[in-house]
């Protein structure tokens, strides 16, 4: 035949031990020659790859054969009936592999046979087991994945065999007998599995098996507490009651067990501190107790030293629970501890010295919990044989000597979130055997050896994310998951394993094309998550994605990208493609309609035109968020979009849209009724961690991205488009969302009434449009809003009165005719504003008296003050008329020489401004500093400058680049000025504007993008700082401070690499500010920005790239640890 197959090598071997394996299994066809070995007693072909053929019908031909294993060797068809010819056979192992039989009575014809194994095989059309009846030598039998659930006589039947020690029905289909069994008590009978079945309560008969020392029930759907019955089996020693809904708490019967061994109740709803059941098994089972699960559960309580005691413990699982308190000291005395899992709880205090001691310890667990403190060597100086190393997610820091050598060869070692830095970690150049590793978030700011890139050829899955990792990767040995996200990479993308899936590269610094990676790259076939978002790749998407057939998930946003949307890309497989942010162009390919599974699309802020496709309502049914905001789309929304049953978040916001807004809005399913499946986490690389897919959605007036909570949030925005007519009033049925943004659109009529339906709301923004008529009184109703703007429209009436619309500040309602609380002016009778009511006048003619009070008495004030003097005193009036006299000399002199520095700018320098056709006329006036300002009194016809009014020249010489100072930003148009190289100021010398700039800011666009300087402070500016800020490449000092700006930190500042100063303090802004808004600002010296109401959360082991002179981030949240 040939040798048998090599053993089968760790389940996290390289692809190079698996291979051979492999090779090593027999395939082919089985050559009938076997026959002439007559007297053949044993024949084992388990365990090899004969896929292709039948079990051989001459195999029944075998007649001295007492020894049949045939499992797991991937025989097909069905079971050779002349097997039950071999009447010598004592054991038949056919399990494992896929075979069918109609009939099984060839069986009872096995006579001698003792062990019968038919798993896995298909079993649905036998309907009694009558033809294993007569089998009174069988001792074993498994027929587990076999569905009986046609076979109602499987007890009675099983349970009547006389010699039988162990029977296994695990995964069988097997339900409630709703009969009462009656059953002859078995006295062979000591293992039972009925695991993996659909039993709802244990079933009685189990009584009557005495002599059992194994119970298998895991895995059904057993409800209410254990019961107290298994206490009466005194020979016990294994029970698994796993993965049920047993609650209460463990009966004190189960304690009398004084030869258990094993008891698994894990997976269950039981309630009860673990002291007690330490306490309880204690009394029974102190010496013999070898392994106990009662992962994810409800305990609660201490770990006590106790816990020590239990000499021959060597699996202890309580992860998932609610236990609190410290690990005990003690456990340093379980020396036959081989897994110790108390993940997931709330451990504190430190990580005990003992653990060191025990030196059989394979599996050690302990991460999500509050351990905190210092980690030495002498930790983990007898695990020799520790290949587990879980302990993620705590608060502690490993202080090793750059020369330790490990005693342990680790196959996983997840440590994210310990402090290991700020150096890589030398000793893991040790681990061989390395093939999951974890140690993100660890503090850590270097670069990756060399060494570590060739560490392990059977690195499964790494993560080093969220460090300060830098430097370039040529290459990623990693077969299955890699995670380098929020690091400080740089150089062209990597190349990578063929077999890779997961690719996250998140937030670093890559640079260059996604070409290589995507069309070259071997592991194409297999990519299924694809994150490269918040780097600085340029150039196109290419069009060769027709090979990544099994890509799920797909992020490039912001970076700076350009070109079209390559149609490639819609012959994918995506459930969710991220663009934004980039620069990409044109309409949307009508490939993407193919993306039929896509869930998640979102391709705002770049420079998509066109109208919006219907299809995308008519071919992207599984849409939950649409985002196209910031970009050309024109044209109406398209009424196909009514029909995405699912959309949760939709926002068409500052485009060119036209038209109504479509009356089927009211169809959107998902939010009108409340829906709990949906579902925004993905497996990373088959490990304990979770993708949580994000969105950057704007609510409340502020840009926030979304991730584990997105499945709760509904919005729609559709703010700053040229959308016309009333608001519909069926909106009103979409109760459950959250957040509804209508602003800075041309819509007329009133506020429909039926918006007071909507009492989720949280956030409401009409703002900025032609609205008329009372605010509805229902909209009182909404007592969880906590964003309401409404103002700039033709509002008039009283405001209506709740809690809720009282609490807003004055500028919701500004720019209407409101009167009531939260505002200042009063009603009149007829619920008007008093000044309108009276036409304008006022009653209060009491204060025209004190004005003319005030007048008499600072009239006597002024004289008896300052000219009395002058009249009584000689030499007081004497030095006064010497001073006006030298100032008028100096006078004299000044303006003589401003006259001709304006004659010499006027001859001068205007000729070369003339020459662009735009200023014809100046005034000039001396602004004091040595400069001078001049007004452009007649402007051309060049629609982009008709906004600009003062230009400022300094008297250093000339100049090709003014400044200029803007009187309304609401209309400034920058886009004849891309080369300005000064700073566009607001501020100087004052306001210029006689009550203060107003408006909002606009996007740039991509122009101005030499501008250095930027100041608009101590104006009445509003809304948000656009996200196009990042494109000012030159910007080196950006003033906004002391205007009303609101919304969020805008992440693209993080971009802005030349940026010195940043002055954005005294404003509104509000929202989470993270480390990657200050990724790139190295050359930041001064960063004001106090009085707003932001919060920073950095990681505790965030280096900021930027050295600073000035920091000023009063009222920002920074807290509770000192920064």
């Amino acid at each position: 035949m040939a040798a048998p197959p090599l053993s089968a090598p760790d389940l996290y071997a390289p692809p190079a031990e698996w291979e051979p394996y492999k090779r090593s299994k027999l395939r082919g066809r089985i050559n009938p020659s076997l026959l002439e070995l007559k007297y053949l007693s044993s024949l084992d072909l388990s365990n090899n790859n004969f896929s292709s053929i039948q079990i051989p019908k001459f195999f029944g031909l075998l007649e001295s054969l007492t020894y049949l294993n045939l499992s797991r060797a991937r025989f097909q068809g069905a079971i050779p009936h002349n097997l039950g010819n071999l009447s010598n056979l004592q054991y038949l192992d056919l399990g494992g592999n896929d075979l069918k039989s109609k009939s099984l009575q060839w069986v009872s014809g096995l006579s001698s046979l003792q062990y019968l194994d038919l798993s896995s095989a298909d079993l649905s059309e036998a309907k009694s087991l009558q033809w294993v009846s007569g089998l009174s030598s069988l001792q074993y039998l498994d027929l587990s994945s076999a569905d009986l659930y046609k076979a109602n006589d499987w007890v009675q039947v099983a349970l009547k065999l006389p010699s039988l020690l162990e029977l296994h029905l695990t995964d069988c289909g097997l339900e409630d007998d709703p009969s009462s069994i009656s059953v002859n008590s078995s006295k062979s009978l000591v293992v039972l599995d009925l695991s993996w079945n659909s039993l709802s309560s244990v079933p009685r008969w189990i009584l009557s098996l005495h002599g059992l020392v194994s119970i298998d029930l895991g895995f059904n759907s057993l409800k209410g507490p254990i019961p107290y019955y298994f206490g009466n089996f005194s020979f016990l020693e294994v029970l698994d009651l796993s993965g049920n809904h047993l609650n209460s708490s463990v009966p004190n019967s189960l304690y009398s067990l004084k030869h258990l061994r094993y008891l698994d109740l894990s997976i269950n709803e039981i309630e009860q501190d673990i002291s007690e059941i330490l306490q309880s098994l204690s009394s029974c089972c102190l010496g013999s107790l070898e392994s106990l699960n009662m992962k994810d559960n409800q305990l609660s309580g201490h770990l006590t030293d106790q816990l020590g005691q239990f000499k021959n413990l060597a699996y202890l699982s309580l992860a998932q629970n609610k236990i609190s308190g410290p690990i005990p000291l003690s456990i340093g005395e379980l020396s036959s501890l081989k897994l110790f899992d108390v993940s997931e709880n709330q451990l504190s205090g430190t990580f005990p010295p003992s653990l060191g001691q025990l030196s059989n310890l394979e599996t050690l667990r302990f991460g999500h919990n509050l351990l905190e403190g210092v980690v030495l060597e002498t930790h983990f100086s007898n695990l020799t044989r520790l290949t587990t190393l879980k302990a993620s997610q705590n608060m502690l820091r490993f202080e090793s000597n750059s020369s330790w050598i490990p005693p342990f060869q680790c196959q996983t070692i997840e440590l994210g979130q310990w402090h290991l830095g700020p150096k890589f970690p030398h000793w893991l150049k040790f681990q061989k055997n390395l093939s999951i590793l974890d140690i993100s978030n660890a503090g850590i700011s270097d670069s990756v050896p060399t060494w570590f890139l060739n560490l392990s050829p059977q690195f499964k899955y790494v993560n080093l994310s969220y460090n300060q990792l830098a430097g370039g990767i040529s290459y990623l040995n990693v077969r299955d998951s890699v995670d380098l996200s929020s690091n400080r990479f740089t150089g062209p993308l990597p190349r990578v394993f063929p077999t890779l899936q997961f690719l996250i590269l998140s937030n670093n610094l890559f640079s260059g094309s996604l070409f290589e990676l995507v069309c070259h790259s071997s592991s194409r076939e297999r990519m299924e998550v694809l994150f490269i978002d918040k780097n600085l790749l340029t150039g196109e998407i290419p069009d060769c994605w027709n090979q990544l057939e099994r890509l799920t998930f797909l992020n490039l946003g912001n970076n700076n990208l350009t070109g079209k949307i390559p149609p490639s890309l819609g012959r994918t497989g995506l459930d969710w493609l991220n663009l934004r942010n980039n620069s990409m162009f044109g309409e949307l390919p009508s490939t993407l309609q193919n993306l039929t599974n896509l869930s998640i699309l979102d391709l705002s802020e770049n420079h998509f035109s066109g109208n919006i496709p219907t299809w995308i309502g008519d071919k992207l049914s599984t849409l939950m968020i649409l985002s196209l905001r910031s970009n050309n789309f024109d044209g109406q929304i398209p009424h196909k979009i009514c029909d995405l049953q699912y959309l949760q978040n939709l926002d068409l916001s500052r485009n060119n849209i036209l038209g109504a807004i479509p009356k089927c809005f009211s169809n959107l399913s998902a939010m009108a009724h409340r829906s709990y499946d949906n579902n925004y986490s993905y497996d990373w690389g088959g490990t304990t961690t979770l993708i949580y897919l994000s969105a950057l959605l704007v609510l409340k007036g502020r840009e926030d991205e979304y991730s584990s909570i997105l499945g709760l949030v509904t919005s729609m925005d559709l703010s700053a488009n040229s959308l016309t007519g009333e608001i519909p009033k069926e909106i009103g049925i979409l109760v459950e969302l959250r957040s509804l943004n209508l602003s800075g659109n041309l819509l007329t009529g009133n506020i429909p009434n039926e918006i007071g339906n909507m009492e989720l709301m949280e956030s409401l923004d009409l703002s900025m449009n032609q609205l008329n008529g009372e605010i509805p009184p229902s909209l009182s109703n909404l007592n969880f809003l906590n964003h309401f703007n409404v103002s700039y429209n033709n509002l008039t009436g009283q405001i209506p009165t709740s809690t809720q619309l009282q609490s807003f500040e004055n500028f919701s309602y500004m720019g209407n005719y409101l009167c009531g609380p939260p505002l200042t002016k009063n009603c009149s009778t007829k619920g008007l504003p008093t000044d309108v009511a009276n036409n304008g006048s006022s009653s209060e003619g009491s204060k025209v008296n004190w004005l003319y009070v005030s007048i008499v008495l600072g009239f006597i004030m002024g004289f008896w003050g300052v000219v009395a003097p002058l009249f009584f005193i000689r030499s007081w009036r004497h030095a006064y008329y010497r001073k006006l006299d030298n100032v008028g000399r100096k006078l004299y002199v000044y303006w003589a020489t401003i006259a001709d520095k304006c004659r010499k700018l006027v001859g001068e320098e205007k000729v070369a401004l003339s020459q662009t056709g735009q200023f014809s006329l100046w005034d000039c006036f001396d602004m004091g500093a040595d400069s001078i300002a001049c007004a452009a009194k007649e402007v051309s016809d060049h629609e982009s400058v008709t906004e600009l009014d003062w230009w400022l020249y300094p008297f250093d010489g000339p100049r090709s680049t003014p400044k200029i100072i803007h009187r309304n930003l609401v209309s400034w148009t920058p886009s004849p000025f891309s080369k300005l190289k000064s700073d566009v100021d607001g501020s100087a010398w004052g306001k210029p504007c006689p009550a203060g700039c107003g408006g909002i800011l606009r996007d740039y666009d991509g122009q101005l993008s030499s501008l250095e300087e930027f100041h608009v402070s101590e104006n009445q500016l509003n809304g948000q700082i656009p996200l196009s800020i990042g494109e000012l490449s030159s910007l080196k000092l950006f003033d906004v401070s002391e205007n009303q700006l609101n919304g969020t930190f805008p992440l693209s500042f993080g971009r802005l690499e030349s940026l010195e100063t940043l002055l954005c303090g005294y404003n509104l802004l509000g929202g989470v500010v993270s480390e990657t808004h200050f990724s790139n600002l190295t050359r930041l010296t001064t960063l004001e920005a106090s009085h707003n109401r932001l919060r920073f959360e950095p990681n505790s082991s965030w280096i900021p790239p930027f050295q600073c002179e000035g920091i000023d981030l009063g009222y920002w949240h920074l807290g509770p640890k000192f920064p």
